[in-house]
């Protein structure tokens, strides 16, 4: 059973990887494979009862990482709705190469730890579409900014999806992962900002103006109420938990009600039709819901292999071949460039348990950092990356030869700077 079970999870994973290759969306693939691995072990089980038991017990915590990306991504469209997002973009103007990467790229640094790195990458690539006329340069910019919006996203338990699963899981506390990452993380983007400093140079042609532009403006004072809340509140949710010791998904929802009930308020004179862009319930139809489905179907495979004890017998033989914890967890941020750091990160969970690894032990927070600045080496290797492929249409090539050097220079500078911590 236990054979038949690595197998399905290695043949998905790989049919995952090879997403564009067979053309087969991986959250397909991702729901097919966790309920398989499943089925294979409850037909193989003769206590039906236990592994339904053992099937609730990981459904509630996987409900949880659901429901907070379900309202933290509804908070995001809304304010995006609003444009609220303009609030800070609009305030960039220079034209100097090498100064407007650092402010893009620290920019995206910090609003991905508020934001997350999937969403930030989105809103900076849309942004450098407004400025940069050259697509060669723009896709450069894009390349850097899915190492900005990886790198800030580990520093914060909003930031980035493993981030907020070692979060929710209890293995990192907000304040901790925050002052212990956060110089790790600006390293490991600040290296190749200083080594591209002496590389670029002239000016940034911005794009013509559009004379066929129909976008509606809308009033200052909503951009800004909903820019000011949306983003208050997602700040919030961290002190939500450190008052009530709630979950995160209580404060995320709080949030949401929040920024919902504002919404509605603002637009309470206007007739439906006028509303309807407007409204939370438009925003929940916009937003990635294959992302969520996709991230369930991972934390179920990843769940058989655990109460199985795989993950556990996994972690044994690697403390015995390799020693050292880690060095573990740096190849593990490597094999995130090339596998999604989310089941990297689900089956790190289940390999080491909280009782031996306490909260904000060091092994959890260097697997955060790890594994969210390691999928920059490859484009395919977060969500982010994936992101700027499809709206640039950048090459895995062509990532691969003039940014992924880049992103590995960064990570193992990050990483020495946190063992040295």
């Amino acid at each position: 059973m236990i054979t038949a079970l690595i197998s399905v999870f290695i043949i998905g994973y790989l049919l995952i990887t090879l997403e564009h290759t067979v053309r087969i969306n991986k959250t397909a693939t991702a729901l097919l494979t966790g309920v398989v691995c499943w089925s294979l072990y409850a037909i193989s089980s003769s206590d039906n009862h236990l592994v339904v038991e053992e099937l609730s017990h990981h459904l509630a915590g996987i409900a949880e990482i659901a429901f907070f990306l379900l309202g933290a991504m509804t908070i995001v469209e809304l304010i995006d709705a609003h444009q609220g997002f303009g609030v800070i973009t609009e305030r960039i103007h220079t034209k100097d190469t090498r100064l407007l990467l650092w402010i893009i790229s620290l920019f995206t640094f910090f609003l991905s730890a508020v934001l997350d790195n999937l969403t930030t990458a989105i809103v900076m690539v849309s942004l450098l579409r407004k400025i940069i006329r050259d697509d060669e340069m723009r896709r450069f910019f894009a390349g850097i900014v899915i190492i900005a919006a990886n790198a800030g996203g580990v520093w914060s338990p909003l930031g980035d999806v493993t981030t907020t699963m070692l979060w929710i899981g209890g293995q990192i506390s907000a304040i901790n992962i925050m002052k212990m990452l956060f110089i790790p993380a600006l390293v490991s983007l600040i290296v190749p900002l200083i080594y591209l400093s002496f590389k670029l140079k002239g000016p940034i042609q911005p794009p013509k103006a559009s004379k066929n532009s129909s976008t509606e403006v809308v009033p200052a004072f909503e951009r800004n109420s909903m820019f000011t809340v949306g983003l208050g509140m997602l700040l919030f949710v961290p002190v939500f938990k450190t008052i009530t010791h709630l979950p995160p998904y209580m404060g995320i929802l709080l949030a949401l009600g929040v920024v919902w009930a504002v919404s509605e308020i603002l637009h309470a004179q206007k007739d439906e039709e006028d509303r309807k862009p407007f409204t939370a319930s438009y925003a929940l139809s916009k937003i990635d819901t294959s992302s969520i489905l996709f991230f369930m179907g991972i934390l179920l495979a990843i769940g058989v292999l655990e109460v199985t004890h795989t993950l556990s017998n996994l972690a044994g033989w690697m403390n015995d071949t390799i020693g050292n914890l880690d060095a573990i967890v740096f190849i593990i941020g490597i094999a995130s460039a090339v596998i999604d750091n989310v089941p990297l990160v689900a089956a790190s969970m289940g390999m080491y348990d909280l009782a031996t690894y306490p909260q904000d032990n060091r092994i959890w927070e260097f697997l955060a950092y790890c594994a969210g600045t390691g999928g920059s080496m490859l484009i395919i290797g977060s969500a982010a990356g994936v992101a700027v492929m499809g709206m640039e249409r950048i090459s895995f090539f062509w990532y691969l030869k003039r940014i992924s050097l880049l992103a590995l220079l960064g990570y193992v500078a990050g990483a020495v700077v946190f063992l040295v911590m």
